[in-house]
């Protein structure tokens, strides 16, 4: 329970950081409104809140995080900005998630 609690933290994290980073985006590459910089300021804040609720020692965390972060900035491609993501991406996101699932296993057992 604890391992799918934490793995559902990291996502929610990484959604956090995804938005308070592609909202800028939008404001400086689309056209969007200055406006949008309120919310990803509130975004980045939550992201950083978040991180200090997992349960191990913060740079764990945050080398673990990594490989959440980038199976989820894939899932944004496909679904946000709705790019093909390719065997390479794919490959690329397990090789990470995998090194992830390392981290927080020895961490856990140490």
């Amino acid at each position: 329970m604890l391992i799918l609690k934490t793995f559902a933290l990291f996502v929610l994290t990484a959604v956090a950081e995804i938005v308070g980073c592609y909202l800028p985006y939008v404001w400086l590459r689309k056209n969007g409104s200055p406006l949008l910089l309120i919310p990803a300021f509130a975004c980045l804040a939550l992201f950083a809140w978040l991180l200090t609720l997992h349960p191990a020692a913060s740079g764990r965390v945050y080398a673990a995080y990594g490989g959440v972060y980038v199976a989820v900035a894939l899932v944004w491609l496909w679904k946000v900005d709705r790019a093909p993501v390719t065997m390479w991406d794919i490959t690329g996101a397990a090789v990470a998630i995998a090194g992830m699932g390392i981290i927080v296993w020895g961490g856990w057992r140490a």
